[in-house]
């Protein structure tokens, strides 16, 4: 979202622009997260360094208005202590999210996860499925001839694309609960709801069911069977490589206003928004 923020996101509508933006911040992240983000109890990820306001400006400094950058190279931001390899993991299904909250300020983005469908396929005398989290560490422990941070290792956390967000007001008054299944992509599908809660001031139930649309440091994905298709032509003049797929997100938000809680619940799957 950094990225995001140097630019007036509130000034586009939903169309090629707004996706040029998202897709190429999407790059930049994903990069970085290749190759840095893993277990910190087994690496030593440097959160500080990735997060710094110079380094983001830098690293947003690098996209372009008119043109895509392709394939974006990992950062290298300050205060790292280790240089570690990364690997991307794939899309699975078998992921659920809610969000909650109530009258009294009491608030829950919950996103949890078996990995697929029925997970390892094994369930528990107590009837519950085991994970197969497994699936999200990266299958090769080196990539030439380094060392992959996110590589399988004994007691240690796979990586992961959930993306539990909740967001405070300038009160510190809880605003907005966002959050999504759908493997790798869930951090596009939460960015591009942020964007049209935050920036595009829509209905949650609007933001939620805008095509979906993001990169994931390959090429530029657009929601096949929506809106987003006829941007394609205007996102390949800048440069894009643009992959028409199914994204199946099943995304859940929550706005608070004066008047209420007003909640959106993706209509790609089950779901349903509802309070008393």
């Amino acid at each position: 979202m950094s990225t995001l923020e140097t630019q007036d996101m509130a000034a586009l509508k939903p169309g090629p622009e707004a996706a040029h933006w998202v897709a190429e911040a999407g790059r930049l992240a994903y990069a970085d997260r290749g190759l840095y983000v893993a277990d910190p109890a087994f690496v030593s990820v440097p959160v500080r360094g990735l997060t710094d306001p110079g380094y983001l400006k830098s690293r947003a400094a690098l996209v372009d208005p008119n043109k895509s950058m392709g394939k974006a190279q990992p950062g290298d931001p300050p205060f790292q202590k280790t240089f570690l390899w990364g690997a991307s993991e794939g899309v699975e299904n078998g992921t659920s999210h809610i969000s909650i909250a109530d009258r009294n300020g009491n608030a829950v983005s919950m996103t949890t996860t078996i990995e697929d469908g029925f997970g390892a396929r094994l369930m528990t005398k107590g009837g519950f499925l085991l994970n197969n989290e497994l699936t999200d560490f990266s299958f090769a422990a080196t990539d030439d001839g380094k060392p992959v941070a996110n590589r399988v290792e004994g007691g240690k956390r796979p990586r992961s694309s959930m993306a539990p967000t909740i967001v405070l007001d300038s009160n510190n008054k809880l605003y907005a609960l966002v959050g999504s299944p759908g493997g790798s992509l869930i951090i596009n599908y939460v960015v591009k709801t942020l964007v049209g809660i935050l920036d595009w001031k829509l209905d949650p139930q609007v933001a939620v069911d805008l095509p979906n649309f993001g990169s994931r440091n390959g090429p530029t994905e657009l929601e096949a069977g929506t809106e987003a298709e006829t941007w394609k032509p205007a996102l390949e003049a800048k440069g894009h490589e643009v992959r028409l797929i199914d994204k199946n997100s099943g995304i859940q938000a929550i706005v608070a206003t004066p008047a209420g809680f007003v909640g959106g619940a993706d209509s790609r799957r089950e779901g349903v928004a509802i309070g008393s």
